[in-house]
């Protein structure tokens, strides 16, 4: 078995939670699009990275089923281990800086995979969900106008004034992933789509900030963890 560390990102602040990530260090063991897909899909994590060059920052995203030019926090995990100022990804590049017990980076919105963001009247809305099947957009089947296939993320505030969010994200893939921890890519939407800082609780206890820039960027951080 090729080898490959496990992280947990965007971590609650007791260290707990967090979305787990696999990342290949060495990521000339498996050159092949087809050879990275196969064990991203044997690991069964939402998303897994490969290091092509740890000092300029190249890596390669997969879910267990298809290839990612950008997603969130593999990049936020994948900044945290490398420690390098930006990393080099198909979507473009990512700036990246460590501040204390935060990992940010800086990315724009149209790098991000498709989401529908579905807004809740109230974060007990969002918790009492069901995982819906795959590909369902609505509860009864017809997508809202702004809605587009791909992912849900079901978000309520928590505290509007305060910019808190209570969000739950679905994939929606059929890939065995019903439900993300954390979702770096829909919380980088939701900023852009709000235009302002978010503290984000997602799943049981992770912890995503986001923080709009000038020029269309949008900064997300959250704190990382060797799992093993």
């Amino acid at each position: 078995m090729t080898d490959y560390d496990v992280l947990r990102v965007f971590c609650g602040p007791r260290g707990g939670y967090g979305n787990e990530l696999g990342v290949v260090r060495d990521g000339s063991v498996l050159p092949e699009q087809s050879e990275r897909q196969e064990l991203a899909g044997k690991l069964g994590f939402s998303e897994t990275v490969f290091v092509d060059d740890p000092e300029r920052g190249v890596i390669d995203i997969y879910t267990p089923t298809l290839r990612l030019p950008f997603a969130g926090h593999p990049c936020v995990g994948a900044a945290w281990l490398l420690d390098v100022p930006e990393l080099v990804t198909p979507a473009g590049v990512v700036g990246a800086r460590l501040d204390g017990e935060f990992t940010w980076i800086e990315a724009r919105a149209q790098w991000a995979p498709p989401h529908t963001l579905r807004q809740y009247r109230t974060a007990a809305e969002v918790d009492a969900l069901d995982v819906p099947p795959p590909g369902e957009r609505s509860e009864t089947g017809a997508a809202a106008p702004d809605e587009v296939m791909g992912s849900l993320y079901a978000w309520a505030w928590e505290d509007e004034a305060a910019g808190r969010v209570r969000a739950r994200g679905f994939p929606g893939r059929g890939d065995g992933i019903d439900e993300d921890e954390a979702t770096g890519a829909a919380a980088l939407l939701l900023t852009d789509r709000l235009g302002r800082a978010l503290n984000i609780t997602q799943g049981a206890g992770s912890q995503i900030l986001t923080a709009p820039q000038p020029g269309g960027w949008v900064e997300i951080g959250g704190r990382v963890v060797l799992e093993r």
